[in-house]
């Protein structure tokens, strides 16, 4: 039965390019809402206009859609909520920091920077946590009233309530409680009139109807004081869960300097959706099966109580693996399209050349390459290749060659007249001719790959194969 009721959101700053945790992210939220019937909105975060960018919006918009994770609500979907790109609600929040102001849940603080260094300093020499010394919070109407007709433009703090506790339920973490003493006053609204993230974060998904909120746990002491807001405002707040961050080798959280990729980067070195959807569903989360799954099979089997509280390592190895099984999944007609290699293959046998290469092929450039060694010119020899060539000798490629011009060019025929007049069977027979017709000595199944080069190929490469045995001969006699 569906649970229409579940709404989440994926809520990016878009600064720069769409990374592998903030992906983690959308994912984990898009799941949830999938798995129950709900929805999941796409809210663009982006009131600090210097750093955000249309550009960069546009671009994140692209990697979903081109991953999958479609949304139900936001940018060019619309929705009950609107308008979804922050800079267009400051009315919104405006209204919300009157009425904060006008009950004495937040007050104007003309602290600067370097006041608040030293209060931080004098703290920790204290041994003391740092945290807002409440400078501003005693300041009376007429001092309030003279500093701003000096020109001072004032922070907005909230006015944190001493002497409580703030608990709530985590879906990962479990139980939390955060002792309001420990937390001080905080900044709700900029010097400069722009609105603050633990602000218009709560108010935001108050507003929307979120339900449930998956974040990464660099946001969980955000929670009391994005509760803290909400309470005073008599706004619903949703059930957060606060998941381990994604590290690189160094144990640090994940960052280009020690190994994140883009989305950008990852489509363009030829991953398939499929793929990076079902590695990232299982970075700090379970699944009972290790099968690839489309996203309705994720969705289903998505659950935040297997979400690890722990840091979970970046493994391009094990992202490779659920590329491979991305492309053993992926039907001839999908990779057909991937692979883009038409040009390179004869009408109407591409999807033979797929069939055939498919367990060799993890990127494009991978099926590009066998569409050339099979279709192309004799393709070069690997050193291996022309080891194999010359341990087989000039003798058992001239009976080759003579067993090819005689019509047994494809591989069955010509792999057992070869074996009845030479005597050679097993890995000494499929080995040689493996290398003088791939021009390696590993890869695909070689029956298909031989009888798709056809009978022309397989004896202008077999004729090649000869002359180099006869030349290596010739310079060792």
């Amino acid at each position: 039965m569906s649970d229409v009721t579940v709404k989440t959101r994926f809520a990016p700053s878009p600064t720069g390019a769409l990374h592998i945790g903030n992906l983690r992210t959308a994912l984990f939220n898009a799941l949830l809402a999938r798995g129950h019937g709900g929805r999941f909105v796409l809210r663009i975060e982006d009131t600090d206009r210097e750093r955000c960018s249309p550009e960069a919006t546009q671009a994140l918009m692209g990697n979903l859609r081109w991953l999958g994770l479609d949304w139900d609500e936001g940018p060019e979907a619309g929705g009950p909520a609107p308008p979804y790109h922050q800079y267009e609600r400051s009315a919104i929040y405006d209204a919300y920091y009157a009425r904060l102001e006008a009950e004495g849940y937040a007050y104007p603080c003309f602290c600067s920077e370097r006041e608040l260094e030293m209060a931080r300093r004098a703290q920790r020499a204290a041994g003391q946590p740092p945290r807002y010394p409440g400078t501003c919070a005693r300041l009376s109407a007429e001092e309030v009233a003279r500093k701003r007709a000096e020109g001072l433009q004032p922070a907005l703090r909230f006015r944190v309530p001493p002497g409580e506790e703030i608990r709530f339920h985590d879906r990962v973490h479990g139980e939390q409680r955060f002792r309001t003493d420990d937390l001080g006053d905080f900044i709700i609204r900029r010097a400069d009139g722009t609105a603050a993230y633990l602000f218009t974060n709560a108010v935001d998904d108050a507003l929307m109807g979120i339900t449930d909120v998956l974040r990464g746990d660099d946001h969980l002491t955000n929670t009391p004081r994005q509760l803290l807001i909400l309470r005073a405002l008599g706004l619903p707040a949703p059930r957060y869960g606060h998941m381990g961050l994604i590290t690189g080798d160094d144990g640090a959280p994940l960052s280009k300097r020690n190994g994140s990729r883009s989305v950008d980067d990852l489509e363009e070195a030829g991953y398939l959706p499929e793929a990076i959807l079902n590695y990232l569903a299982r970075v700090g989360h379970t699944y009972d099966t290790d099968a690839p799954l489309d996203l309705d099979g994720l969705a289903q089997g998505f659950d935040p109580a297997r979400i690890s509280p722990s840091p979970s390592r970046f493994d391009p190895d094990h992202l490779r693996h659920w590329q491979d099984e991305a492309v053993q999944a992926a039907t001839a007609e999908r990779l057909r399209l991937w692979l883009a290699m038409d040009a390179l293959v004869p009408p109407g046998y591409v999807e033979e050349l797929i069939n055939a290469v498919r367990g060799n092929i993890r990127f494009p450039a991978d099926g590009r390459e066998w569409a050339k060694r099979v279709f192309g010119p004799p393709p070069a020899l690997d050193a291996d290749a022309e080891a194999a060539i010359e341990g087989a000798g000039a003798a058992f490629f001239e009976t080759a060659v003579a067993v090819a011009e005689e019509g047994y060019n494809r591989f069955r025929g010509l792999t057992e007249a070869l074996r009845e007049r030479t005597g050679v069977k097993g890995k000494r027979l499929f080995m040689p001719l493996r290398a003088a017709l791939t021009g390696r000595c590993s890869g695909p199944e070689l029956q298909p790959v031989v009888d798709l080069m056809g009978g022309e190929r397989v004896k202008a490469r077999l004729h090649r194969a000869a002359a180099l045995a006869a030349e290596r001969s010739a310079q060792e006699g």
